[in-house]
């Protein structure tokens, strides 16, 4: 009778560990540590590797560390613990977010040390949160995983240094407080829309009655998963999209002088998204004067569009706009007042115009120049 319970409750607990076996090393999954003992993690050799990070509240750049590092070779899969227990962080394979402990040779990535100062380098100067590391030490590999690239392809380390401009480098700053702009004054409007406040967002509410370790455990890889689908697609972007068109923005630089003897007027070969990269551009080719207009046929291949560019990438004002006295006009009356024939419109801000024709467009912007 004792022999029959005893092999009753074995079997209980073999039940129970099965199924949780099953359920801990899903791709994303997470648990709170309470689940189980150090000892049952730790002596399966069977359980991929463990990655750990605080339980409670969560931000993007742990969401975000945590999805890079498992995609990783050597963390693929691994299974994330939420914790503040040191002694149970101490054990695990990597550590992000909390710990007090930055050493990449033991995959320590915290931030949050009184004297930790550490930036991407590469002429930024952004100090890192969780992400930001764990990119720096890992995104080479990452991205040519993901974009099936050797380590040595000569576009590899130009997407790594982008993406990390482009995606990585606000999340750093983000969590770690930093400004955008210099300024003592308040924004005009507020932005609530990026991705550290969307996946801020995703943490319990505080109204909830059930704040239970699972649903706040679910709730996070919903927040690995959001900040990690963008981060591919950026990574993405910039493979198929962004390095692409900065050939063709090199090669329309080159040949300005053709176009105009000013060097000012910038004709594109081929519609692409060329403000990406004017800015950088001029700074690495040396370009002075700068540039002033873009000319490119549109979407329709109906007429050519004539672009005052802006003063910086995230500037709206132009360094020199279409003529005041074209502005909001179309047409004949536009045609007439420029003495350019073909005229389509100019946009009331004077940042764009167009004309039926390649050469109206570019004698539209040789007019503008001379305003």
């Amino acid at each position: 009778m004792a022999l029959t319970l005893r092999l009753q409750l074995w079997s209980s607990k073999l039940k129970f560990y099965l199924h949780q076996s099953k359920t801990t090393i899903s791709p994303f999954k997470t648990t709170s540590y309470a689940l189980f003992s150090s000892h049952s993690l730790s002596s399966n050799a069977h359980l991929p590797k463990r990655i750990g990070t605080h339980n409670g509240s969560f931000h993007c750049d742990e969401a975000l560390g945590c999805f890079l590092l498992r995609r990783t070779s050597k963390f693929v899969d691994s299974h994330i613990i939420r914790t503040r227990d040191l002694q149970v962080l101490d054990s695990l394979d990597a550590v992000i977010d909390v710990g007090g402990v930055y050493d990449p040779s033991r995959d320590r990535y915290d931030h949050h040390q009184k004297d930790f100062n550490e930036v991407f380098g590469h002429g930024f100067c952004t100090k890192l949160s969780s992400a930001g590391l764990v990119y720096k030490h890992y995104g080479k590999e990452i991205i040519a995983k993901e974009l099936q690239l050797d380590q040595g392809h000569p576009d590899l380390q130009r997407l790594f240094l982008a993406v990390y401009k482009n995606f990585i480098e606000a999340v750093d700053a983000v969590d770690n407080g930093i400004n955008q702009y210099d300024t003592d004054l308040s924004p005009k409007y507020v932005i609530s829309t990026y991705l550290s406040s969307r996946v801020g967002r995703l943490n319990l509410n505080w109204t909830d009655t059930d704040q239970s370790p699972e649903r706040e455990d679910d709730a996070f890889q919903k927040a690995m998963t959001l900040a990690g689908n963008e981060f591919l697609e950026n990574i993405h972007f910039h493979a198929r999209s962004w390095l692409p068109a900065r050939s063709i923005v090199v090669e329309c630089l080159a040949a300005r002088q053709d176009i105009d003897s000013s060097g000012e007027i910038m004709v594109l070969k081929k519609s692409c998204p060329w403000k990406l990269h004017i800015f950088e551009l001029e700074e690495e080719m040396k370009i002075e004067p700068s540039i002033k207009y873009a000319i490119y046929e549109d979407d329709s291949r109906t007429s050519w569009r004539v672009q005052a560019v802006a003063l910086g990438p995230d500037r709206f004002e132009s360094r020199k706009p279409l003529p005041d006295h074209w502005r909001g006009l179309e047409g004949k009356e536009l045609s007439e007042t420029a003495k350019i024939p073909g005229c389509v419109f100019v946009h009331i801000s004077g940042f764009i115009g167009g004309n039926r024709t390649y050469e109206g467009a570019v004698e539209m912007a040789r007019a503008s120049l001379r305003a």
